[in-house]
């Protein structure tokens, strides 16, 4: 039944009943090597090691303790590609890991065509910036990009054209999509996060005023307008190819999901999932309308089955007595071993650094991997803003290694913890 809430076999009335109290007395606990198993029967049809490594590990040696993890850890590199006079803020390869997009406070937005070596494909200088370019997101088709600020208006910009330079509004038009929906102007509205529809129809953006907004391009308007949280949303994305469901994370420490199909009948969420002990910088959806990983500023990664959401948040204790600021402290030591007494996430990930700005994380890749493993930035593992590739390289210098462990894993699910091998990046095998 939770399975169809991200389906059109949902019930129209939207009546979730006991299943978004996290009661489920049909999910499943066999064992990883059971083909029923969700994650592992897409991922062991969908994904196998890239050739290239298998060659490293040599025919018929595949039962000599090498790790599949290793298998898609870097080997070459690090190397640099481009510099620029502003950090970098926000980074993003495309699906299918052709592309590379960097964002920067100095105005400008680069876009890397990966399988040309790197070369420049677009540089986009930016118009009306307030402090920093906050979010990219690519279209489907990769014809296009967004771009987002502290800003009520949201640019679109064409990355196939012939221009390499695309200065806004000078040698290419940036057409400005305004997300204000009729707000006091003299409020810093801004945006935090923006994102394509699987179909590229649509926008989702999570702003300062606690609020998501859906974005109409075809017919250029807003057309939905939620307040979702208590506090920032700071990331946003669509559940799946339906574009029905709507994932948000808050500093209000709750990550919340959004049936649009009822929202008009209830307008609430159509759940709440309980676990982060502070604010959510970042959401990956895992695209099936089940999973999601969230980045806590708690200092952990935790992985989510939207089938043991709650109809409320009344779980979201405050067990807080310390006063801190990511943006320029470290995390307290006395809060590290803290725990919510009411936690939902299937499992949480420790070992990297959520400090400084809103760190990501991802679901690795369908196309090479099914997605079965986690990634993440860290501010003590990468250069600000830059983060590992579909295919284990990444742009930037790493500082040092990381060890990523696993705090627990409910269900009877096998979720493993692996410790990257060399400097590079923390990678998890959720199967």
């Amino acid at each position: 039944m939770g399975y169809a809430m991200s389906r059109l076999e949902i019930d129209a009335s939207c009546d979730y009943g006991e299943v978004i109290d996290g009661d489920f007395s049909g999910l499943r606990n066999e064992p990883v090597m059971d083909l029923d198993h969700e994650i592992a029967h897409l991922t062991k049809l969908r994904s196998r090691p890239n050739d290239y490594f298998l060659g490293q590990v040599g025919s018929g040696r595949r039962d000599v303790g090498v790790s599949t993890v290793k298998m898609y850890l870097p080997v070459n590199g690090p190397w640099r590609v481009d510099k620029m006079n502003s950090c970098a803020y926000v980074s993003q390869f495309s699906d299918d890991g052709s592309l590379f997009v960097a964002g920067f406070q100095g105005r400008h937005i680069r876009v890397y065509n990966v399988d040309m070596a790197w070369k420049l494909q677009k540089d986009i200088l930016t118009k009306s910036l307030r402090w920093t370019v906050t979010d990219t997101s690519l279209s489907p088709d990769q014809r296009y990009l967004v771009y987002s600020s502290m800003s009520p208006i949201v640019h679109i910009v064409n990355i196939e054209s012939a221009a390499t330079e695309s200065h806004a509004n000078v040698t290419e038009i940036h057409d400005g999509l305004d997300f204000s929906a009729g707000g006091n102007e003299d409020y810093a509205f801004g945006i935090f996060s923006v994102k394509f529809s699987t179909d590229g129809r649509e926008l989702v953006a999570g702003s300062n005023d606690d609020s998501i907004y859906v974005y109409d391009l075809e017919s250029n308007k807003l057309t939905l307008r939620i307040a979702a949280h208590s506090c920032d949303v700071n990331t946003v994305c669509f559940a799946d190819e339906t574009s029905h469901l709507i994932y948000s994370g808050s500093d209000d420490n709750l990550c919340k999901v959004w049936d649009r199909r009822c929202f008009s009948a209830r307008e609430q969420a159509a759940g709440v999932l309980t676990g982060h002990l502070e604010g959510i910088t970042f959401l990956d959806s895992r695209r099936d309308g089940r999973y999601l990983i969230s980045n806590g500023k708690d200092q952990t990664l935790k992985l989510w089955d939207i089938r043991k959401m709650s109809s409320n948040c009344s779980s979201n204790v405050n067990v807080k007595n310390f006063d801190w600021d990511y943006r320029w402290m470290g995390y307290p030591s006395q809060a590290r071993n803290r725990r919510h007494p009411n936690d939902q996430s299937l499992a949480t990930y420790r070992g990297h650094s959520v400090l400084r700005t809103l760190i990501r994380c991802y679901f690795s890749p369908e196309y090479s991997t099914g997605q079965k493993y986690l990634y993440t930035g860290s501010n003590d593992g990468f250069r600000p803003g830059m983060e590992p590739s579909p295919d284990g390289n990444f742009l930037g210098t790493v500082k040092r290694s990381l060890h990523f462990v696993e705090e627990r894993a409910e269900d009877g699910r096998d979720i493993d913890d692996y410790a990257s091998c060399d400097t590079w990046f923390s990678l998890v095998d959720i199967t």
